[in-house]
């Protein structure tokens, strides 16, 4: 969106200024075409007529996650918008459900569970309108007004943006679809929010702070006594932030090498690896075997929050430091909770039993963060077994309540004090993509043509009319009689796939290679 340089004086009226006063121009941001773009004209799926389109969960025995997965999808189509181009919006996208104005932290992950319907309407494109509002110095603010112009921070604001995981979510959205044409689209938008932060939110040795609210998780004890827990940086290097910008430079990397434009990455090769040292080097406590945001005077915060776990999706945990960082999930005194994963330890003296918000609650993006982590360094056991729970606990409170919530109690099986009710919002990835990723353990890659399946499961349960590649695949597996026995897979394609089938140790692959729901 090109800002508007109008100012108001102190008596109403306004006055045009020059932008570069207040800019330090950013290079990338001259080739974000989301600046120029007419607003998308385009009707509005409704529920009621698509719902049969959507993949179809099978699930002998388990009515009631299946009814929770259909009710997720009927509350996300009902929050589906138009844009509003007074308001700078340029594509139709999903609401955040929760003040009017779109967040970029749940935007980032919505969309992950959205591309299962993406064939129905383009998740994905809900983050184009925070790149339609990007500065000319490359800020884009963490939530924009839906209906007017409008932002909810000044760039200058320690609390106005973050976190940076929107190149994880376009990575994501990648891997599914391959589209080379969005990864040009979205390139150097990215990088030149990336190059912003490096100029505005690093201390001299060039490690990242953030706030609470700009973290995404709000009211986390992370900082010193005397600081604002939302709004102050605390003078501390933030763990999750650091992280945060590890992969954001990785995946930025990787997207210049596939559309060719790596020259424009070069600067980002020192910056991760000189994160990658120094979060293994400043913020690892060898006594407790977890990473920790630094405070004032080098002193680690001893604070265990869900936020380090994103260590394990940025890929930069030693070996030799692996199992005893993991251990803590399935520690009873820590994180491994009646309803896992609560974000804040419970061995911490403001844990909170009901919630309390970042204080404790189970939210479904920190949980998905924490399985694609445990998927990337190959701990696909525990991933299930965090991933059974907090389906379970979810589906419980559905049972009871009739809906889903912004986060939940770790306690039991209730909604977190305090928590928004139809929350879809982020907690659809629960129902929908924790279901189908990690409980049945079904993943695609689209870059390799395939599917992956762990068979977790001795029920009858799989998949029809799931996207892949621009065509739909059934994935059925018949009940057995323990995880032993050897599953019996169908596979009906319209596109040629190979689904690799994995139990038990085991492994077979499976090959639909013609056209015309074959069967394997």
């Amino acid at each position: 969106m090109p800002q508007d340089n109008r100012r108001e004086d102190n008596m109403g009226n306004l006055y045009k200024v020059n932008e570069s006063l207040f800019y330090a121009k950013n290079k990338y941001v001259d080739l974000n075409p989301f600046l120029t773009m007419t607003p998308e004209d385009r009707p509005l799926p409704i529920y009621e007529e698509i719902k049969d389109r959507l993949p179809q969960p099978v699930w002998e025995g388990h009515s009631d996650v299946i009814a929770c997965y259909h009710k997720t999808w009927e509350i996300a189509f009902r929050n589906l918008r138009r844009p509003n181009a007074e308001a700078g919006f340029v594509s139709n996208f999903i609401d955040t459900a929760f003040n009017g104005y779109l967040f970029m932290w749940d935007s980032s992950f919505i969309v992950m569970f959205g591309r299962y319907a993406n064939h129905i309407f383009n998740f994905q494109k809900t983050l184009d309108n925070f790149y339609s509002h990007q500065h000319a110095d490359g800020f884009i603010c963490r939530e924009i007004c839906e209906t007017q112009n409008g932002e909810q921070f000044h760039r200058d604001d320690p609390a106005s943006t973050g976190p940076n995981i929107m190149p994880w979510s376009e990575w994501e959205y990648y891997q599914i679809t391959g589209e080379k044409a969005r990864l040009k689209k979205i390139f150097y938008p990215l990088l030149a929010y990336h190059k912003w932060l490096q100029l505005n939110r690093t201390w001299r040795d060039g490690s990242y702070w953030s706030t609470g609210l700009a973290c995404g998780m709000d009211n986390q004890p992370r900082v010193q006594e005397g600081y604002s827990e939302h709004t102050s940086h605390g003078h501390a290097v933030w763990v999750d932030t650091c992280i945060h910008m590890v992969m954001s430079a990785r995946i930025l990397i990787e997207m210049g090498k596939i559309i060719g434009t790596e020259k424009d990455t070069d600067w980002l090769y020192e910056e991760a690896e000189r994160l990658t040292k120094l979060i293994n080097e400043k913020l690892w406590c060898e006594e407790d075997a977890f990473y920790y945001d630094l405070w004032r005077g080098d002193v680690l915060s001893r604070v265990k929050s869900i936020g380090a776990y994103w260590a394990l999706l940025a890929g930069i945990v030693p070996e030799e430091r692996l199992e005893r960082f993991v251990a803590h999930l399935e520690n009873p005194a820590e994180f491994n909770r009646f309803h896992r994963i609560p974000t804040l330890s419970a061995d911490h003296p403001a844990y909170d039993a009901e919630g309390g918000y970042w204080r404790g609650s189970v939210w479904a993006p920190t949980n998905y963060m924490v399985l694609k982590g445990l998927e990337k360094v190959g701990k696909y056991r525990m991933a299930y077994e965090i991933a059974e729970n907090h389906l379970r606990n979810v589906v419980e409170v559905f049972r009871n309540t009739g809906t889903v919530w912004e986060n939940y109690a770790p306690e039991k099986a209730v909604p977190g004090n305090p928590a928004k009710s139809d929350f879809v919002g982020w907690t659809g990835l629960t129902p929908i993509a924790v279901l189908f990723e990690y409980v049945f353990g079904i993943r695609a890659d689209s870059r390799k043509n395939q599917i992956t399946w762990d068979v977790n499961r001795t029920e009858r349960h799989g998949v029809q009319n799931y996207p892949f590649r621009g065509g739909t695949v059934d994935l059925l597996c018949e009940k057995r009689s323990a995880a032993e026995q050897e599953p019996q897979i169908t596979v009906r394609s319209d596109i040629p796939v190979t689904v690799i089938v994995r139990w038990n140790g085991e492994e077979k692959t499976l090959h639909s290679m013609t056209e015309g729901k074959e069967t394997v």
